[in-house]
This record gives structure tokens, sequence and C-alpha cells, in this order.
């Protein structure tokens, strides 16, 4: 991880929990039935794009959130990350709605979504090694389309396939030859039977690592091609020491994000840009199996970007339409590509369409969340600077509404913007206009981001950066 993700940590530190006005569930009312007819959020960013919009019927409503009551699960650790959800599966021999979130230990833990109950829980085989230290994951899971299974990772370089009956492995595979410095901090993504994972490094940039993109077979667990943006002509897994540079982590909070034809679009942070086998702090979008560069982009001032350790690849692509991202990065600035002009695999330096400053002017460490309707496309970032809205239309953005307000990652259900402030509460705003219409109490957090789904919201509270064994999950319902 680039060497300035310790001040998000200074930043995002845990904190206590100030707002106690929302109603709290003390295990006296009877859980809700199973969900027959439900809506599954599978990803980080709920699609293979991460848009973080659900078009669902959420069972909620600005008037009915305010009244929902939150139940705190105690859980054997930290989740800094999201939780995802699948409703009426079958879990030990029994039907249930399910949310499963993976701690930065690499515990995987399956949670009633009307109780709070512990289903079961997966501990990687040699947990005991590196529980307690800095060695940690911040994934998120993603579940299979089958939803028998769900795919995850552990800080020894893992990709584990679980199954959801009863979390047991089904095969596990490692993308990476040197897990103490190979970190997989980005959520998992799956597409055409893949699942797609992505590798950055840890606090202080410790050498030797270098950012890839690696594809595995969803069913078998074979690892098919791993692109690396470092020695970039050298095909499949490397030694970290056998490359000559180090770092161009990919470590944005969405991780690899896909668009309708299957490709696969990440940026990269800080490390050496020569445009030839060197793609630090740019934008590459890869065929679907990660074998051929389609398009990239780096910023005319990247060896500054270098020098100040301004990662561009501290956040992730958005898909904005079929031929315009946009893409924040450290040095406060969302800039809007043109993938028409950036095609091809010669380097493409500068060239963007527009940029614009992020929330409140502040570094961008989280992944905006894009709304498509009624002709309408808006886009959604938080910050430590604040929170904003954008429309966007024929490769432009034209500023909505903004506020103050901190947050990690946007999602949109509902009509509704939910972001969450990791100083403690979970805000509502509405889509259109920004007016908040809930607060809801929560502890404070780092990365945590939440989900909205069948008149459920979930968020974990807590951070990596405490190195904690132990974490609350919240849950909040309907009374």
């Amino acid at each position: 991880m680039p060497r300035s993700a310790q001040l998000l940590g200074l930043f995002f530190l845990a904190c206590a929990d100030p707002h106690r006005s929302q109603p709290v569930d003390t295990g006296n009312t009877p859980p809700p039935p199973v969900v027959q007819n439900g809506h599954d959020w599978t990803r980080f960013g709920y699609d293979e794009a991460r848009s973080s919009s659900s078009d669902a019927d959420i069972g909620l409503t600005a008037t009915t959130i305010p009244t929902l009551r939150r139940q705190q699960v105690t859980i054997d650790g930290t989740v800094d990350a999201s939780a995802i959800y699948l409703h009426n599966i079958q879990v030990n021999g029994a039907a249930h709605d399910v949310f499963f979130v993976t701690t930065t230990y690499g515990k995987t833990i399956a949670i009633d979504a009307n109780d709070g109950a512990i289903l079961w829980q997966f501990t990687p085989p040699n947990y005991n090694s590196w529980a307690g230290s800095a060695r940690i994951t911040n994934v998120t899971p993603v579940a299979d389309p089958d939803r028998t299974a769900i795919y995850t990772a552990s800080p020894d370089g893992n990709i584990e396939k679980l199954a959801v009956a009863d979390g047991h492995a089904i095969w596990t595979t490692s993308i990476t030859n040197l897990a103490t410095r190979e970190k997989i901090a980005s959520p998992l993504n799956l597409s055409r039977g893949h699942v797609i994972a992505t590798t950055g490094g840890y606090i202080g940039d410790a050498a030797p690592y270098q950012g890839h993109v690696s594809i595995l077979d969803a069913a078998t667990g074979q690892l098919l091609h791993s692109w690396n943006s470092l020695c970039s002509d050298r095909a499949g897994l490397i030694d970290p020491s056998s490359c000559a540079q180090s770092g161009s982590a990919i470590w944005g909070r969405a991780g690899a994000i896909v668009d309708a034809n299957g490709n696969i679009f990440v940026a990269t942070g800080n490390g050496r840009w020569d445009g030839v086998t060197s793609w630090s702090d740019a934008v590459i979008e890869l065929d679907p199996l990660a074998t051929r560069m389609l398009a990239n982009y780096t910023p005319t001032n990247t060896a500054t970007l270098e020098a100040s350790d301004a990662d561009l690849g501290s956040t992730s692509p958005v898909l904005l339409d079929a031929t315009h991202l946009v893409q924040g990065g450290k040095d406060a600035k969302l800039r809007v590509l043109d993938l028409q002009t950036i095609g091809g695999t010669t380097a493409h330096k500068g060239g963007e369409v527009q940029s614009v400053s992020t929330p409140g002017g502040s570094a961008m460490f989280t992944a905006p969340a894009v709304l498509k309707q009624g002709g309408t496309t808006r886009l959604f970032a938080a910050g430590s600077g604040g929170t904003a809205a954008w429309t966007y239309s024929n490769g432009s953005l034209t500023a909505a509404w903004s506020n103050g307000n901190s947050g990690t990652s946007p999602v949109v259900a509902g009509g509704l913007v939910f972001v969450y402030d990791p100083s403690g509460p979970l805000r509502v705003y509405d889509v259109a206009t920004g007016s908040k219409v809930a607060e809801l109490a929560n502890g404070g957090g780092h990365w945590n981001s939440p989900i909205v789904a069948d008149g459920r919201i979930a968020l974990p509270e807590g951070s990596a950066n405490s190195h904690s064994s132990t974490g609350i999950f919240n849950i909040w319902r309907l009374p």
C-alpha cells in the first residue's frame, strides 16, 4: 500500500459512538421470516461495474428508515470492508437470509440477516501465524451466480472458494509468490466464470512487490493468467524480487471493475511509469482474461505524482457510459477520460476531457457510485472533505449538491444515497437534492461501507489499523 495510506488511517481511526438516539435491538423482537422473493447484494459495488447502485425494491423508504432498529452482532474480527448478502439460501440444512463478511485476518463469517446468529465461520489454516500482526486484508467476498458458493481471500495471499451451505473450502489458490509483501486489499470481482483479484503492498511500500491482476477459473480455482503492472512484458505470477521495479499497487476500494464487454479496468498507484513495461499511476483497460492491454492513461505530471506519493490509483475507475470513465486520486481531482482517445497499447499521457475537484478538495480513497435513472446519470462521491453529487452528460460533470459530511464509499438504493461517516453515523440523503432524510447511529470505522437489501441495512464498524481480533457488525431492520 502506498506510503501515505497512513494519513487515511489517522483520519478514519475508529472512535467512540456519540449517536445513541437510534433504537437498539435487545433481542426481544421476534426475527422476521426468510424472504421468499428477495434481492441479493452479491459483491462490493453491487454489480460487475461497481456502480454501487441497486435498482431493486429495498423495502425501505425515507419515512421508514428513521424507525429502523439496530442489532449489534459481536464477531471474531474487524471487517474493514463491506458485507454481501444472499436471500433464502440453504445453510446447515435450513433456509436463511445471510450476510457474509471477511475479517481483516481472513476469517469469513456467515451471519443470519434475521436474528444475527453466526451460522458458520471459516478460519484459514495458518490464521494464528498472522493474527494480531500488520498482515491483513480488506477484501469483500463475491458470490457465485449459482448462489451455492462465495469467493474470498486471506492475508496469506490465497483466494478461497467456500460452500454457502457450511463454509468448507472447495478450493484454495495463491495469487502471489510473496504474501508478506503483496497484499489483497481490494474486493474480489466475478465475471464470465472467472474470479478477478488484484494485489498491492502494505503500509510503508516495503519492496519488493508489484500490483497485478489475476484471473482464476471459478469452477476449479486454476490460475489462468496474471497481468503485471510492472514488468508487464512478463505474464503470470513472478517472483517480486526478479523485477527491477517495485510498487504500482492496485489497491483502490473497488479493485477491478468490468464493463458490458467483460473488459477489466484498474488504476495503479505509485511506482515507475515508462509507458512500455512500467505502468504506475495509470488507468489500464485489459481484455476479459487480462492477457492484452486495450487502453491506458496517465496524467502529464505522473513523475510528480510518484515523487509526492499522490497515487492516481488510490481509487478505482468508474464507468460513466460506454466511452467515458472518471478517475480520482490522492491529488484531489476527478478526471473524466474518453476511452476512444486512450485506446491501444501506445502510451497516453494527459488528454482528460474534464477535471473537477473531489468533495472538499480531499484525497480520494473511496469508491464513487453511479446511478442511471430516467435518462439522468448521477455520480456520487465522498471522502474526508465531504460528500458531493454531480449529473453527467456527454463527457461532462455538472455539480448538483454537496455538503461537508465525511464519508466512505457511498451506495445508492431506493432513490436514496447511503454514506457512512467513519466518525460514527450512517447518513441517508435524497439522490436529487442531497437533503438528509435520516441519520443512523453507528460506531467509528475506516473503509467500512454499507449495503441495503430486503428491508435491512448492514454495516460493519472498526478499523483494520487497530489490529483487533474482535469486532461489531451492525444490522438495521424495521421494528
